[in-house]
Formats: C-alpha cells, sequence, structure tokens
C-alpha cells in the first residue's frame, strides 16, 4: 500500500504501527496456570483503539471510488458507503448492476477485507407509473437482498421517494416529544418551554425538510406541530394557530420548509445557473436562476426544481445582495 500525501513523519509512525508487530494470545485455564502461546507476527490488521485506526480506514475505503467511477456514482461518508447506478436500458441497466458489484467484490479481496451479507442490500428507484426490474445481484452463492425502503444519514428513502416511511419514523418521536412538552407546561415558564421545543421537536423537523417538506404526508407533521403549539399556549384544539406561531416567534413547517430551500440554494449558487448564462438579453428576470424544463412531478418536487422556483420569488432588489 501506497501513502500518498503523508509527511516523512506521519509515514514512519505508520510504519511503526504497520511493520514489525508480534501478538500472542493468553488462555487461561481455570483449574491449573494460564499458557501463553508464541509470538507470531502480524500480518494484517490495526491495533485495537489505535488512534492511526481511523486515518487507515480512510486511506482503505478512499480508494474504494477509483475502482468503480466509471460504472456509477460511490457516496461515501465515514463507514456508510453507498453506490448509485442508473442506466435507461434496462437490459444494460442488470448487466452495469452486477458489474459493478463484481468489482466491488474484487476490490475486497485484493484489499483482504470481506464484505456484511447482513447490512448490503440494493434498493430501485423507480416512478409510480414505471415497472421495477427484476435484478438479481449476487456474492458468490448469496444473494443480495432487495429492499423498499432504506436508511441514508438519518432519512428514510423508499423506492418510489414517496418519504411516508420517513414521516411514519418521525411521528413517534414528536409524539414522545409532545407528551415532553405537556409534561412540563405546568412547571416551566413559556420561554424555557420554546427552548425545549427548539431541542426536541424543531430539531426533529428541521433535518432533512429541503427533501420531505412537500410531501403529501407532510401535513401529518404539521398537524402534531400545531398540537405541541397549543399545548405551550394553553389553548383549545380549535383555536387558530396563526397568531401562536408569530407570538412565539416559531415557523411552521412550510415556512421553515421554504427557509430551508432559500438557504440551501444561497449556500450552492455554484450549483445553479442564471438566465444571464443562458441566454444573453437583460430581461427584468435576468436575475433569476434558470429554471429547467422537466415533465416528471417526481423532479418538480425535487430540492433543485423547488429551490430555484423559491428563490426566482424573492424580490430583485433583495438578489442583488445575494449575487
Amino acid at each position: 500500500m501506497e501513502f500518498y500525501g503523508i509527511n516523512g513523519g506521519a509515514y514512519n509512525l505508520l510504519k511503526l504501527y504497520l511493520n514489525d508487530r508480534y501478538q500472542r494470545v493468553l488462555i487461561k485455564n481455570t483449574n491449573s496456570k494460564n499458557y501463553l502461546s508464541d509470538w507470531e507476527k502480524v500480518k494484517l490488521g490495526v491495533p485495537q483503539d489505535s488512534i492511526l485506526g481511523p486515518l487507515l480506514f480512510l486511506l482503505y475505503i478512499n480508494d474504494l471510488p477509483g475502482s468503480i467511477n466509471s460504472l456509477s456514482k460511490p457516496t461515501l461518508f465515514a463507514n456508510d458507503t453507498n453506490i448509485i447506478s442508473t442506466h435507461p436500458n434496462p437490459s444494460e441497466f442488470k448487466v452495469n448492476s452486477n458489474m459493478v458489484f463484481e468489482k466491488i467484490t474484487n476490490w475486497f479481496q485484493i484489499n483482504l477485507l470481506s464484505i456484511n451479507l447482513g447490512k448490503t442490500y440494493y434498493i430501485q428507484f423507480m416512478s409510480k407509473i414505471s415497472h421495477s426490474v427484476n435484478i438479481n445481484i449476487n456474492h458468490k452463492t448469496n444473494r443480495i437482498t432487495n429492499v423498499y425502503c432504506t436508511n441514508f444519514l438519518g432519512l428514510t428513502l423508499d423506492s418510489t421517494l414517496s418519504w411516508k416511511p420517513h414521516i411514519d419514523q418521525l411521528i413517534p418521536k414528536l409524539n414522545s416529544a409532545c407528551y415532553v412538552i405537556r409534561s412540563l407546561k405546568s412547571i416551566f415558564s413559556l420561554g424555557n418551554l420554546r427552548t425545549i421545543y427548539f431541542s426536541t421537536v424543531h430539531s426533529i423537523i428541521s433535518y432533512g425538510i429541503i427533501f420531505w417538506g412537500n410531501s403529501t404526508y407532510s401535513n401529518i407533521i404539521f398537524k402534531i406541530q400545531k398540537r405541541v403549539i397549543r399545548i405551550m399556549m394553553n389553548v383549545g384544539n380549535r383555536e387558530s394557530c396563526q397568531e401562536l406561531f408569530k407570538n412565539l416567534k416559531i415557523l411552521p413547517l412550510h415556512s421553515q420548509y421554504i427557509l430551508s430551500l432559500l438557504l440551501f440554494v444561497v449556500k450552492n449558487l455554484n450549483m445553479f445557473k442564471s438566465n444571464l448564462v443562458v441566454h444573453t438579453i437583460n430581461t427584468r428576470n435576468s436575475s433569476d436562476l434558470y429554471l429547467p424544463s422537466v415533465h416528471l412531478s417526481k423532479v418538480q418536487k425535487g430540492v433543485c426544481y423547488s429551490g430555484i422556483k423559491v428563490f426566482n420569488c424573492i424580490p430583485s432588489k433583495n438578489k442583488k445582495f445575494i449575487w
């Protein structure tokens, strides 16, 4: 293994941990004395609880995308590895998917690693009107399980990206937070309840809201949010929440979704094109972002498309401070 971009001191430290290491096993015997095995040279592995363990893991795992970059889009985050494979032709998609997994298997074998089949599965994303492609991805004699939904960095993705499974996961968490606020209402001030709201309810709602905030199932979350607000303000179930949100200075779910979209677009303007880049005519919409023509409603509800539409609603006099 070659180490690139590591200074001499760090390289020598790596060699110290990787080379000329020996270990032996202590065999405990309850009836008589303990036994020690002979010393054997360690040819593989890293010392347990080593400070270099994370660094060596990154050196290993960051080499994986290079073996499949031409066929797929690998996404790595810590020890979570995801591989996205796309193709317009179903037959080619099958061949490509199996080829990708074959290359991954070879990479693991070369690097003396093993695949945990219990945590390895694939999900086929598709629109509601499209038909699934029957794909069998195998690892030796074992078949990789096809699942309907999967967890990715705290988000539950289903095959049609309806976000229903994710919202179903949020409901019990928010109900628990609602119970906590109801229990503490009689002993805490409104200011303290507001702090508890942001640490429990708001933190759950705001995470990943740019993805699921415009789902048809998000109204369930909005109803729970309104229930929490009514509990904090000690009003009846039929009381309007419009003024209550204003008094508490808390954004309703859909307003939080719009704000999160705007923040995403502003922080990632390099991902988008302005109308001036697409055409040179200086119109009143020249400061707007270019909105591509798409037909699938799933794309129209996506982060980028929805973000452009929300951004373009900002008054032109305010956009000059962003550009």
